[in-house]
């Protein structure tokens, strides 16, 4: 274990803090800092003297060269080596509990390998809470030569955190006191004053009317759209300088960090529906730039349903709930929707892509994102480029089949909440990278549709993505209404180096999402509000309106005025400059003529999907279209399907008593793209893949934690369910019962052998367990007895290992009569484990026969 360097400090110089706080690592990230509060010291330590309570960490990243130990409410400290093996140099980040009284700022502490007691009083004072953070620094310079505001590696990830600590309040702290609104501590908060025990309360009781009174008024607007989310912090990271196509800051240094706030959500349905219904899914992104924030705000769908703003209204409202009743909440399986996308042809396309497994992902980590938009990209000598955005997932692309996501509306409401939460809790950090489209500017007229249409995508066979950076989410919010409700993303914002397209529909965003945070927010100034806030000054001539936080000081509030400030900037000081664009041709209302055809790229998406997607895709219309009672509707879009393509048409129609066309009415191309189909998608890993174990009295143990052992080794996250919750007989720990948790919560199943399938074989929740896991085309692997309790299911075409065998792999159905302790080694020669692996991160197995499946 290397010497650190550290001179131990007396009893005086170390604060007392109670027990002993360390964090698991990886076996390669084997040294991290403890204190302890008997030794009263800093040392290294190895794996096997660490211990934890998950829950006391709240975040920690984990590297080759740096380890983040942060605990909530207590201090924070960030150790980077320059040389894991051999530390030169040790740098200590630290945050004051915040029970202490002092400004909640993170700063550095920089120490040699030979620091010396001075150091550790610099340590002392920066723990203890000195008066101010300029008095920590002040000490810490003297002893070590340097101090900083910020913790910043070369990058820039924790500035809008430290913006949002001086804004953030930890009420549950020992010694704190409930108060008014207006800091009068309260000696009672249960008992209203009244005159006399059973007399009337008074007017007099102030606590009563101003706590009720709040109560009254805590609830905001939705949003008209999009009101169902959740979000989540993170950073971008440039892997390489893009000068040659933007001047945008936040394009330019690989080094850094830009901090940003993502919001995921559904977009028909309120904000209490569900995660799992067929909708869009809104991928919203804001940077926090030098420059100031820069919105991205997008689906997971790359086009639109319309193609000018000023039809968004109709389309949202024909998506609702019918006005009459309010049914149905966040569906479009009613008379309205499918009435307003018959009779708007080009809607057509977009409805396919709803139709697909792409309105169901199986998670927010796992599903892409778009900025939908053609925006313009400029550099600095102000040459245009058109560009698409895209959001890649670093885990691919995966979704839900539709009985299941119905299924986890009843069973789990918050799925895609709660998987997004726990996967950022556990380390589990979500990645996507971001790609760019780029379009010449004097291309723009090159392609049979036009690039200002929302309602198309650029095929990328046409125009090849370049992936320049990556986005990572590592922090979840501490108030879900402070910071995920109160968000407001704007097309609008934009930074020098990013402009807009003539796109119609763009344009008409640009007006409306900053328009609704006024009513939404409750006036002019939301952007106060500190998840709204960028990290860059803000200094202009705006003044009053509600809710105005800031005081703005000074004889003026106008420009020009006589003392020049706040002036305005140049292109070369961070002005933003409108490239110049040309613009001509009379006021009139109408499109260009490239935007009249609606169904070439509807059928190009169609013919991409493999056989199972368009299967599901027939379903989807089925399902929807079944749920209309206007029979003019349902042949209308009939006829719309049928321009699209004659088989789906023919199929859609005959399950939804309608005549199916006997000739095709569109344009019959063969056009097609391996980009858009999910099962192109990467089936490489099994990461975060949840996989459920169901298990009863007689249970073989060993190889339950033989096989957990080797999916956690690879990053699955196993789950135990038992007849009961908690310790079973043999130690091991249930998460869940057979009634408290279904399998559509889950990825997968496993059967270990034992004597329990005597008994679970008579539980009807445990069967329906298995069959729906094996509907749902998951993967599933069994051993010993439990490949002869699947046995017994019955699955048409599934092979299962019989005596003597030890690995039989059959359509995503895993099993073996002959366990081996090496079952889960990936490198040796039993091919079970390596089976099961390889079926997990299939994600489904399309191939199987399961209409005859009961679930």
């Amino acid at each position: 274990m290397p010497d650190l360097g550290f001179t131990s400090p007396n009893k005086q110089q170390l604060p007392a803090l109670a027990g002993i706080w360390s964090l698991r690592s990886n076996p390669e990230e084997q040294r991290v800092l403890q204190i302890e509060k008997q030794k009263q010291e800093i040392q290294a330590v190895t794996q096997s003297q660490l211990s934890c309570s998950p829950r006391r960490v709240s975040r920690c990243h984990l590297r080759s060269s740096n380890v983040e130990i942060s605990f909530r409410n207590f201090c924070s400290f960030v150790i980077t080596w320059a040389n894991v093996t051999t530390p030169n140099s040790l740098a200590i980040s630290t945050r004051r509990p915040d029970n202490l009284q002092m400004t909640d700022t993170p700063y550095r502490i920089n120490y040699t390998k030979n620091a010396n007691m001075e150091t550790m009083k610099g340590l002392y004072n920066a723990v203890t809470g000195n008066p101010t953070v300029q008095n920590v620094a002040n000490t810490t310079a003297a002893a070590v030569g340097t101090a900083v505001n910020t913790v910043n590696d070369g990058i820039r990830g924790d500035i809008k955190q430290r913006d949002l600590s001086t804004y953030t309040v930890e009420d549950c702290q020992k010694g704190n006191y409930i108060t008014t609104d207006f800091g009068t501590r309260m000696s009672d908060t249960d008992t209203s004053l009244k005159g006399g025990e059973r007399g009337p309360i008074l007017l007099e009781d102030f606590h009563f009317r101003e706590k009720t009174t709040h109560f009254d008024h805590e609830r905001i607007p939705e949003r008209a759209v999009h009101a169902r989310g959740a979000g989540a912090h993170g950073y971008f990271q440039m892997y390489e300088a893009i000068p040659d196509l933007s001047c945008a800051d936040v394009f330019q240094h690989p080094s850094e960090r830009t901090p940003v706030f993502v919001r995921f959500s559904t977009v028909a349905g309120s904000r209490g529906s569900a995660d799992t219904v067929r909708d869009v899914r809104g991928f919203a992104v804001k940077f926090y730039t030098k420059e100031g924030n820069w919105d991205l705000v997008g689906n997971n769908i790359p086009i639109f349903f319309v193609q000018e703003a000023i039809k968004f209204a109709d389309l949202v409202h024909a998506a609702k709930p019918e006005p009459h009743n309010e049914i149905p909440q966040a569906q479009t399986a009613h008379d309205n929707f499918w009435d307003f996308i018959s009779l708007t042809p080009e809607s057509t396309h977009m409805t396919l892509w709803t139709m697909s497994d792409r309105a169901i992902p199986r998670s927010y980590r796992l599903m892409q994102g778009f900025g939908v938009h053609t925006f313009v990209l400029y550099n600095a000598d102000g040459k245009r480029r058109f560009v698409k955005f895209h959001w890649t997932p670093k885990l691919g692309s995966h979704s839900l089949v539709w009985d299941e996501s119905q299924k986890i509306t009843g069973a789990d409401p918050d799925f895609h909440r709660r998987d997004l939460w726990e996967a950022i809790e556990s380390g589990a950090y979500p990645e996507w990278e971001l790609g760019l489209q780029i379009v010449e500017e004097e291309d723009e007229h090159k392609f049979d549709f036009d690039i200002l249409d929302s309602t198309k995508f650029i095929p990328e066979e046409l125009a090849p993505i370049r992936y320049v950076g990556k986005m990572v989410l590592n922090r979840n919010p501490d108030n879900y209404f402070a910071e995920t409700e109160q968000v407001a993303f704007c097309t609008q914002h934009v930074v020098p180096g990013i402009a807009f397209s003539n796109d119609p529909l763009l344009q008409g965003r640009n007006h409306s999402y900053l328009d609704t945070q006024i009513t939404r927010l409750g006036g002019p100034n939301f952007q106060e509000i500190p998840i709204n806030k960028p990290v860059c000054p803000v200094t202009n001539n705006q003044r009053d309106g509600a809710h105005r936080m800031t005081i703005n000081k000074g004889r003026v509030n106008y420009f020009p005025n006589r003392f020049g400030c706040p002036m305005t900037a140049t292109a070369a000081q961070g002005g933003y400059v409108h490239p110049p664009t040309m613009v001509h041709g009379p006021k009139i209302r109408a499109r260009g003529p490239k935007f009249a055809e609606h169904f070439n790229q509807a059928r190009y998406f169609y013919n991409s999907l493999c056989s199972w997607e368009k299967e599901h895709v027939i379903k989807s219309y089925a399902f929807e279209l079944g749920h209309v009672d206007d029979l003019g509707v349902r042949e209308k879009m009939i006829q719309r399907l049928n321009c699209v393509d004659l088989d789906l048409a023919q199929k859609v129609a005959s399950a939804i008593g309608v005549k199916p066309p006997t000739t095709f009415d569109g344009n019959a191309h063969d056009q097609r793209s391996a980009k858009l189909t999910l099962a192109g998608s990467p089936r490489d890993s099994i990461a975060t893949r949840k996989i459920a174990f169901l298990i009863g009295p007689g249970y073989n143990s060993a190889q339950l934690k033989t096989v957990r052992a080797g999916l956690a080794a690879a990053g699955a996250v196993t789950v135990v369910i038992g007849p009961t919750k908690g310790e079973q007989e043999k130690g091991d720990e249930a998460q869940f019962t057979y009634t408290s948790c279904k399998s559509v919560l889950f990825d997968g199943l496993v059967l270990v052998g034992g004597t329990q399938y005597e008994k679970m074989s008579q539980i009807g929740e445990v069967k329906q367990f298995v069959n729906e896991t094996f509907k749902h085309c998951k993967p599933i692997g069994a051993i010993e007895e439990g490949a002869e309790f699947l046995k017994t299911f019955g699955f048409i075409g599934v092979g299962i290992a019989g005596p003597g065998e030890q690995d039989v792999s059959s359509q995503g159905v895993v099993t073996s009569m002959k366990f081996s302790p090496s079952i889960m080694d990936l490198s040796g020669t039993i091919s079970w484990g390596k089976d099961l692996h390889k079926a997990i991160a299939e994600h489904r197995h399309f191939e199987r026969i399961i209409d005859p499946v009961p679930a």
